[in-house]
């Protein structure tokens, strides 16, 4: 987590918008790992979000900063 998240393998970081569909989509590999973004800060210190045709927001990567959020 020190760099924040990175795309690893991929070429970006995949979002979603509600918990049901993260889940949904997360489990296909095993047990998720669901975090908590600060998105509007993300954006706000000019990084971009980008949306897929299938719906997923996808980003570069998110700084640590942003990378979870105590809820």
């Amino acid at each position: 987590m020190k760099p924040g998240l990175q795309p690893q393998t991929r070429q970006h970081v995949h979002f979603s918008l509600d918990l049901t569909t993260v889940t949904s989509v997360g489990s296909r590999h095993g047990r998720p790992a669901i975090l908590e973004v600060d998105a509007a800060g993300v954006a706000k210190d000019g990084h971009k979000f980008y949306c897929s045709a299938n719906g997923v927001w996808l980003a570069e990567g998110v700084p640590v900063e942003h990378s979870l959020v105590d809820g």
